[in-house]
């Protein structure tokens, strides 16, 4: 298991979903997108995985400019350009991925 945490320093999901894996002792590689943002690679993957919508924090300060952008590339270069807008916690397993607090799914990756 090779799991991924990209998260918000100040998010309490990312912090729950930190907690969920190290009270497991599962290791896992925590990402700030904020400091350190997400490759297009490893954000294809994660749209493939959960859906371009899913990924949208539309509480974050300037989401209401992606529903007006009418093709998902559009969208997608917004989301690396600006990592506020990406909702968090992130949690990749190999090509699996959730977006949010999800330990339900994550039961499953043990």
């Amino acid at each position: 298991m090779n799991i991924q945490i990209f998260g918000k320093n100040k998010c309490f999901d990312t912090k729950k979903a930190e907690r969920y894996f190290k009270e497991r002792r599962i290791k896992f590689q925590q990402i700030d997108v904020l400091r350190y943002g997400i490759s297009r690679g490893e954000l294809d993957s994660v749209i493939r995985a959960v859906g371009l919508e899913n990924l949208v924090d539309e509480k974050a300060d300037g989401a209401e400019i992606l529903k007006y952008l009418a093709y998902d590339a559009d969208k997608k270069e917004k989301l690396l350009e600006d990592t506020r807008l990406i909702k968090t916690p992130i949690v990749r397993n190999g090509r699996q991925a959730t977006v949010g607090y999800c330990p339900e799914i994550w039961k499953d990756w043990e």
